[in-house]
Parts: structure tokens; C-alpha cells; sequence
């Protein structure tokens, strides 16, 4: 009896030591996801005062002074480069900046800029031409579709009928709605390549209007990515990865820079569809980490940095307490 009731005491405290266990630890990984969590938001705020002041510094290039929470501050924070990890608290956060003007903006380009953006997936001219007609038909305020486009006759007569919108794109998911794109499009890659924001209030939203009826927008070189790159006549992957090399150190200040690097010929065949003009809107990941622990907790947000809005900034899209995975050097290719 001595000996059953000691195997039963036995079991009993085991099983109580490895509950104990178990909630010690999911304590302790709250507390880390918690204290991880708050240090991705401050590294998320810290890119909004970089980014608030760079656009109200008059000086563009001016370095940032009396930090002392970066080791490193010979290099002021810009977009679409690899930003050293800030400690903070009992950890670090890493913080990477892209500009929504390298991409491709659905609601101002033009037939000749979307047929670029399918330049460098392996489909057929038919249908391209499909999903170039398909968008701006899905954009203009009339229900005349173009030659190879769709209106509300054609989406009307799917298995799950909707209707054409006949207005600017609100996100780029809606671009799964239009004829021609498929997920395998539209997640292999396109999605990285294209934007769909604009204030239709402010100042900034009658000229991105002004520049759809004009004929379109451009690609900020200095923010594009190296499929974005790519898509341009004429670059190569050579040419392409220089470019970003180049803006390791520094944005391009002059497109005289760009035609020192790429050529004159290359130059001349890109020159329609590239400018040194970032866009207003600026996607901040930020990634939060402990020391000496896996735990990692991300928040991104996209923001408009505009002098017009009180405090010089507002936020416009939110991603709270998501994985996002470690931005690098090499992300930004």
C-alpha cells in the first residue's frame, strides 16, 4: 500500500511540476511577445519622425544628429534601403521603408505603364492586352468597354455575378476581380509591383487625378524594386542590380546620374516611364525582437507624409501583431 500510494504521489507531483512548466513558459513568452510587440511599434514610430523630417528639413541629405539610440549615424534613414537594427529597451528593432512611388499606381497609369508592369510575366500578348483593356475599363466612369476589356455585360454573366465598379481602384485587391488576373498572377508577384493610394480630398489627390487625365504617372527610380526594375525596355539584371548598388549609398539626385550609370540608350528607353519624384505614401515595416530570445512580433502601416496634415503625417493603413519576416538587403531586391 506504501508503495502504490507513493507511485500515485509520484505521478501526482509530476503532473503538477510539468503544468507549472507549461504556464511558466507561456508567461514568459507573453511577456516576451508583449515587450516585443511595443518595440516593433516604437521602431514604427521612430520611421514616422525620420520620415516627418526629412520632408520638413530643408536640408534633404541632413545626417542624423545626437542619437544615441542607433550605433550608427553617419547615414539618415531613407526608403528602400537596409536600415542597421536600433536597440531599444531589451531589444532591438529592424525597420525597413518602401515608397508606394516605385510601384505602379492602378488609378493614374496609363496603357503604355500597365503594359509595362506585365512586361515580366510569362503570359501571352492576347492576354495582356486583356488585362490592360480590363483595367482601365474597370476604372473609367462609362460602361463602352475596349476591344479586348470587360464591363458589366461580361462580369454580369459570370457563375458569380458582380458588377464593373466604373471607379479609381480602393486596393489593390481588387485588381482579383478584374478580367485576366488570376491568384497565381496576382500573388506571383504583381502584387508587389502595383499601388492603389491616393487622397481624393487633399491637394495631392486632384494632381493624382490631373495625372490620369493627362496620361498617367511614373516610377520613382530611387523606390523601385528589381522586378520593377526589370520590366523597364532595355534593363538587365545587371543593369538592374547596379542600380540598386547605387542606391545603397545614396538616391539618385539627378537623372544625369541615371545616364552616367545605365548609358544613354538604356537612359533614352526608359526616360518615359521613370522620375526622381517619390510618392507621398510609405509602407514601414517594423520588427521587434528580445535579446536572447526567438520571439519576433512585426507591425507594418502605411502613411502619408504630407505638410498639408497636422504633426506632418497620417496613417492610412494598419497591420497590427503580425509575423512579418526580418527585412534585408536581400528583401529589397
Amino acid at each position: 500500500m506504501v508503495l502504490w500510494v507513493l507511485i500515485l504521489l509520484s505521478a501526482i507531483v509530476t503532473e503538477f511540476c510539468f503544468a507549472m512548466r507549461t504556464e511558466t513558459n507561456m508567461v514568459r513568452n507573453f511577456k516576451e511577445q508583449t515587450e516585443a510587440y511595443h518595440i516593433a511599434l516604437a521602431g514604427l514610430n521612430r520611421a514616422i519622425i525620420e520620415l516627418v523630417r526629412n520632408e520638413f528639413s530643408p536640408e534633404k541629405d541632413k545626417l542624423l544628429e545626437g542619437d544615441e539610440s542607433s550605433e550608427d549615424t553617419s547615414q539618415r534613414w531613407r526608403m528602400n534601403t537596409d536600415i542597421p537594427p536600433v536597440p531599444f529597451a531589451q531589444g532591438h528593432f529592424k525597420v525597413r521603408i518602401n515608397n508606394e512611388g516605385g510601384k505602379i499606381d492602378l488609378n493614374t497609369a496609363n496603357e503604355s505603364l500597365l503594359k509595362l508592369l506585365l512586361n515580366g510575366f510569362d503570359i501571352e500578348e492576347r492576354e495582356k492586352s486583356i488585362i490592360v483593356d480590363s483595367i482601365i475599363d474597370w476604372r473609367d466612369e462609362n460602361d463602352l468597354h475596349r476591344m479586348n476589356g470587360a464591363e458589366n455585360a461580361y462580369y454580369q454573366s459570370l457563375p458569380e455575378p458582380y458588377k464593373c465598379k466604373n471607379g479609381d481602384f480602393d486596393t489593390i485587391e481588387e485588381l482579383l476581380m478584374v478580367r485576366g488576373v488570376t491568384p497565381e498572377l496576382f500573388y506571383g508577384g504583381l502584387d508587389d509591383m502595383v499601388t492603389a493610394f491616393q487622397d481624393r480630398g487633399s491637394k495631392r489627390g486632384n494632381v493624382a487625378r490631373g495625372r490620369k487625365k493627362a496620361g498617367g504617372s511614373k516610377i520613382c527610380i530611387n523606390a523601385a524594386s528589381k522586378a520593377m526594375l526589370l520590366s523597364l525596355p532595355q534593363m538587365t539584371d545587371d543593369l538592374a542590380q547596379s542600380v540598386l548598388d547605387f542606391r545603397k549609398e545614396a538616391d539618385f539626385k539627378s537623372l544625369g546620374e541615371v545616364t552616367t550609370l545605365l548609358g544613354a540608350d538604356v537612359y533614352q528607353a526608359i526616360s518615359p516611364y521613370i522620375t526622381l519624384t517619390p510618392s507621398p505614401y510609405y509602407q514601414i515595416v517594423s520588427v521587434g525582437s528580445i535579446n536572447d530570445s526567438m520571439t519576433l512580433q512585426g507591425v507594418s502601416a502605411m502613411v502619408e507624409i504630407n505638410r498639408t496634415i497636422n504633426d506632418g503625417y497620417r496613417v492610412v493603413q494598419w497591420c497590427d501583431r503580425t509575423m512579418i519576416k526580418t527585412p534585408s538587403a536581400k528583401s529589397s531586391q
